[in-house]
């Protein structure tokens, strides 16, 4: 049995796989510091010397966690994306599940503050700006700063998520209330919120400030000038 990642289902995986998934969901539903190794051997029916064998330690099977979270996330996104999936209800229902776990995730574990979750942050940033130059090259002027707005953004909903739950009166961790947050995503990225014209007025205003910047550094400081005098 195997997942639409083409992963297999828990009662088949190996056990390394199995500490693994078993972290990423007492993560996902207690945070990093609750999901303790004792915890976690025993949701995954292991030992835990296996668990040190595997892994070595804690921040390890954390990092291995954060792996496979973002490569799941990756995997579901270019199939829904690049392959067509998205208009697929039958694709999306299926994938639903590991989303939600995969969200519930990154929220407890990117706003720890441990060089973890900079790490992780970074990666996301990397693979976006990747993307971004791969499927859209040429369309932004920083593509950097770009794929860093739009990580900040999507991974600010998920740290955001008790205050989204309470204006919208729904868990967006559970299905439903995750697809209403979904849909509203949707018009949000396919209805821009500046015209053409207006976006091009803040691009000009933009540059002559960035250009007037330039100026003022490259200008000698006011008592170099009077001493000049």
């Amino acid at each position: 049995m195997t997942t639409v990642t083409g992963e297999l289902a828990f009662e088949d995986l190996t056990a390394r796989a199995r500490i693994r998934d078993a972290a990423l969901r007492l993560i996902a539903d207690h945070g990093v510091e609750a999901a303790t190794i004792r915890e976690i051997t025993r949701a995954a029916g292991v030992s835990g010397g296996l668990v040190r064998h595997h892994f070595g330690s804690k921040d390890d099977l954390r990092a291995a966690c954060d792996t496979y979270a973002l490569d799941q996330l990756v995997k579901i996104k270019e199939q829904a994306i690049l392959a067509g999936e998205v208009a697929n209800v039958s694709f999306m229902a299926a994938a639903h599940p590991t989303l939600l776990l995969i969200f519930r995730y990154f929220a407890r574990s990117m706003v720890d503050g441990s060089p973890s979750a900079a790490a992780m942050f970074d990666e996301m940033v990397d693979l976006t700006e990747a993307w971004v130059n791969e499927h859209n090259p040429g369309d932004f002027d920083d593509p950097r700063a770009y794929a860093a707005i739009l990580v900040a953004m999507e991974t600010g909903l998920l740290a955001m998520h008790e205050q989204l739950s309470r204006v919208l009166d729904a868990d967006v961790f559970s299905p439903e209330g995750h697809l209403r947050m979904s849909r509203a995503k949707v018009d949000f990225y396919s209805h821009p919120l500046l015209s053409a014209d207006t976006a091009a007025g803040a691009r000009s205003t933009l540059d002559e400030m960035q250009s007037r910047l330039a100026a003022a550094a490259a200008q000698p400081p006011a008592a170099d000038r009077k001493r000049r005098q």
